[in-house]
């Protein structure tokens, strides 16, 4: 897997660059890191930048790649994974003390998370070698998480993870023909009923079957942001899952408020698969 790792030297960009070496213990990389100046006159800082990351990498990555670009950060970036054409970007998240500060301060991750290509691994403090996945597929808007995710990044999976495909039962959400009982019903349930939760249910389990992972559904009822974070914390992942989504107008609006509420309220590493 190739991944490109953006760092200013800031300790959330430091945490991003821990992540890689914590990614690495399970999945085979070949990383680049790159950072990102404004000026030429900046080039001693960044060369200090690039050398911290590569102590902070050790020898969790044998090979290990240093980038230096003039330009705008978030522009850089994106041209240079386009250009690189890698499998993933890790960024550090900019910790914001409300939402409302997130939404009004838009940052070069943000920028990058909406605009890459590639999936984009948002770091927390709590870097720890993937073993465990929260997969949260909800099924909507062409292909489901679990085929993206394959398609994306295979090696992920390949390295025999515990997986938990987690589905939120929201009334908000639900259609008018869900009945109630399976707005309460747990994953077996609506497996056995044939309903459309676990007809998707039913099938990423078979897919990763076949794949040789072996994993569990579980379903949830509520809020999906508060139930996505909820099981996060009482499973004790590494890793969430989620998906960005494709849509338009205002349902593109409302699921990317919830990608970035799960982004922001979580305390530990999320996926992003475009």
């Amino acid at each position: 897997m190739r991944i490109l790792i953006a760092t200013g030297g800031s300790e959330h960009s430091k945490v991003a660059v821990q992540m890689g070496a914590a990614l690495a213990e399970t999945v085979p990389l070949e990383a680049t890191i790159l950072t990102v100046i404004k000026r030429a006159g900046q080039q001693a800082e960044a060369q200090r930048i690039v050398a911290e990351a590569e102590r902070l990498l050790g020898t969790a990555v044998p090979h290990v790649h240093t980038k230096i670009m003039q330009g705008k950060p978030a522009d850089t970036i994106l041209r240079e994974l386009r250009d690189g054409r890698y499998d993933l970007v890790i960024l550090g998240e900019r910790e914001h003390h409300t939402f409302i500060a997130h939404i009004f301060n838009a940052t070069t991750g943000d920028r990058v998370l909406h605009q890459a290509y590639c999936p984009v691994l948002i770091a927390k403090k709590a870097a720890r070698p993937v073993h465990s996945l929260l997969l949260c597929d909800s099924g909507l808007l062409g292909p489901t998480l679990l085929d993206r995710l394959q398609q994306q990044l295979p090696e992920l999976l390949q390295s025999d993870p515990d997986v938990t495909i987690l589905h939120v039962m929201s009334q908000i959400s639900a259609g008018p023909g869900v009945k109630g009982e399976q707005l309460r019903a747990d994953a077996d349930v609506l497996i056995h009923e044939r309903s459309p939760e676990g007809d998707l249910l039913a099938r990423d389990l078979q897919q990763l079957s076949e794949e040789g992972v072996t994993a569990r559904p579980k379903i949830r009822h509520g809020l999906v942001v508060d139930e996505i974070l909820d099981e996060s914390v009482c499973g004790d992942y590494d890793l969430i899952v989620i998906g960005a989504h494709q849509g338009k107008g205002w349902q593109r609006f409302l699921l990317e408020d919830l990608m970035e509420r799960i982004v922001l309220g979580s305390d530990r590493p999320v996926l992003i698969i475009q």
